[in-house]
C-alpha cells in the first residue's frame, strides 16, 4: 500500500508539471519559451478567496512597499492571496509574474533562449522597470531537469552538483537583482519551503542555501514552509494539520472542522496547496486553500516585520 501511494505521487508530481523529485521529468519537452505561461502583472483586483473585510490592518506600516514576487508553479498559484495580504495589511503597490515548471536559473538575463521566462520578465529587468522595495523570490528547487536552463543537472543523477550549482545560482540572482536596484537595491525575501515526501533532506538543504544567502546578502527568510509543517516535525511531509485559530474562526479555511484539522493537499497532489486540481493552463487557485493562506500571510508578516 505504501509502494502504490508513493508511486503515486511520483506520478502526479510528472503530470501536473510541478517542480517536485521525480527521477526523470516528462517525456515531452518543456512549452516553449516563446509562448509563456505567465507575465508581470499588477494585481488591482480583491480575490474570490479573500478572507477578510477590505480595510486596512491596524497598526499597518506608515511607508507602502513596492514588492515583485517571482516563481515557479507555487507563486503561480498562491500570487492573488499574497496580492491581498500584502495590499490589505501592508497598503503595498504588487506585481507578480510567476512560471511554472521554473528554477532559480530561469530569471537569470543572459540565458537566452534556455529559459522558461522571456527577457522582459526576468528578475533584473522587472528590479529595472518596477524598482520594488522587496522581491519574493518562492521556488521549490526544480530537481528533475524540467527547464532547460539547468543544463540537464539533477537532484537524482548528481545531488551534489545540484547543490553546487543551485547555490551559484542563487547567489548570481542576488548580483544580478542588486545590480538592477542600483542605489535603490531591494530587499530579498527568500520563501522555505514545506516538506517532501519523496527526498524530504533536499527541501532542507535548499531551505538551507537560502537561509545562507540571505544572510551573506543581508536579505530576508520567510518560513513559510513552517507554517505548513506539523509542529515539532518540520521537514516531515503531512496532508492535514489541526486548524489554527484563525481558520476556526474562518470555517471556510478549516476543511474538517469535526476532526479539528484542515486540508493543506488534494489526495493526489503531494506538492501543491491549491485545493482545486492543477489544469494544464497554469494560473491562481481559484478556491479558498488553508495552505496558500498560512504561505501568504507568513511572507507578509515578514515583509511587515521588516518595514
Amino acid at each position: 500500500m505504501r509502494r502504490a501511494w508513493v508511486v503515486g505521487v511520483l506520478l502526479a508530481g510528472v503530470l501536473l508539471g510541478a517542480c517536485g523529485d521525480p527521477s526523470s521529468g516528462p517525456e515531452g519537452a518543456p512549452p516553449s519559451p516563446d509562448v509563456p505561461a505567465s507575465s508581470a502583472t499588477t494585481e488591482h483586483r480583491r480575490p474570490a478567496a479573500s478572507p477578510r473585510a477590505s480595510a486596512k490592518a491596524p497598526g499597518a506600516p506608515a511607508k507602502t512597499p513596492t514588492v515583485l514576487y517571482l516563481g515557479d508553479s507555487l507563486a503561480m498559484e498562491n500570487q492573488r492571496v499574497l496580492g491581498a495580504e500584502l495590499r490589505r495589511d501592508l497598503r503595498a503597490r504588487y506585481t507578480s509574474a510567476p512560471y511554472s515548471g521554473t528554477t532559480l536559473c530561469d530569471y537569470l538575463e543572459g540565458t537566452g533562449a534556455k529559459s522558461l521566462v522571456p527577457d522582459r520578465d526576468k528578475a533584473a529587468a522587472l528590479v529595472r522597470s518596477l524598482h520594488p522595495d522587496y522581491v519574493v523570490l518562492q521556488f521549490w528547487g526544480n530537481a528533475w531537469g524540467y527547464t532547460w536552463c539547468m543544463d540537464g543537472i539533477t537532484h537524482a543523477d548528481s545531488p551534489t552538483e545540484y547543490f553546487e550549482r543551485y547555490a551559484a545560482d542563487a547567489r548570481q540572482l542576488t548580483e544580478q537583482i542588486a545590480a538592477a536596484g542600483g542605489d535603490r537595491r531591494p530587499r530579498i525575501v527568500w520563501v522555505s519551503q514545506g516538506p517532501d515526501p519523496i527526498t524530504p533532506d533536499r527541501v532542507r538543504r535548499v531551505n538551507g542555501l537560502y537561509g545562507e544567502r540571505a544572510a551573506a546578502s543581508g536579505d530576508l527568510v520567510a518560513d513559510a514552509g513552517r507554517t505548513v509543517s506539523a509542529a515539532g516535525a518540520r521537514y516531515t511531509w503531512v496532508q492535514h494539520l489541526p486548524c489554527t485559530d484563525y481558520e476556526h474562526e474562518h470555517p471556510d479555511y478549516c476543511t474538517q472542522p469535526d476532526r479539528d484539522r484542515t486540508a493543506l493537499h488534494l489526495d493526489d497532489d503531494y506538492l501543491h496547496f491549491c485545493l482545486a486540481p492543477t489544469t494544464s493552463t497554469p494560473k491562481p487557485c481559484p478556491v479558498r486553500s488553508p495552505g496558500i493562506l498560512r504561505i501568504a500571510r507568513e511572507i507578509t508578516r515578514v515583509i511587515g516585520e521588516d518595514l
